[in-house]
């Protein structure tokens, strides 16, 4: 499996984002960034540390975990019985600019439901998306703010993001979907 992005990559690229969200939002105030559960989690938490370092300033940071609105829970890829994990948004996000952390963007299926899941949570002023890799195939009309890298993929590959505080060890591979043949 070719390696798209190593450890050493993983880490530059994070600080690029986390300046380029400095740059975009003029500082950190009113910020708070929330990871999508699984590995969104760690990279918002990546990104925090990076922001602090850069600014001085701990911004606020909560996990958002997406089950319950996904719109594919019957499908065999969840299935009927999906694991909900728990949600921590230990402040309120409304008036905030929330930067939502997610570590690929496929479809954008997985966004949508995210946006909802937020919203029940209350009225942030504004909603930026940082992925550590967008993919490509839109589903739906959603855009990454910040991107770490783009990756033109066919609908046979698969993204796998690899963070060390889940697999391990940092990486980006581009792989085959089981069953597809080369």
């Amino acid at each position: 499996m070719p390696i798209l992005m190593d450890g050493e990559r993983v880490g530059r690229t994070l600080t690029r984002i986390a300046h380029e969200i400095v740059e975009r939002n003029r500082g950190v105030g009113d910020l708070a960034l929330i990871g999508v559960r699984t590995r969104g989690v760690p990279i918002a938490r990546r990104l925090a540390a990076i922001l602090r370092e850069i600014t001085g300033v701990d911004v606020p940071t909560g996990a958002l975990d997406i089950t319950l609105y996904r719109d594919d829970l019957m499908k065999s890829a969840v299935g009927p019985q999906p694991i909900v994990r728990r949600t921590e948004i230990p402040f309120s996000i409304d008036g905030r600019h929330i930067v939502l952390v997610d570590d690929v963007l496929y479809t954008g299926r997985t966004i949508r439901a995210a946006l909802d899941a937020l919203i029940d949570f209350g009225r942030p002023s504004t909603i930026q998306l940082v992925v550590l890799v967008d993919r490509g195939h839109r589903e739906l009309p959603i855009k990454a703010d910040y991107v770490g890298k783009n990756v033109p993929t066919s609908r046979r590959e698969v993204v796998s993001v690899r963070l060390a505080e889940v697999d391990g060890a940092d990486e980006i591979v581009l792989g085959q979907v089981e069953g597809a043949g080369a």
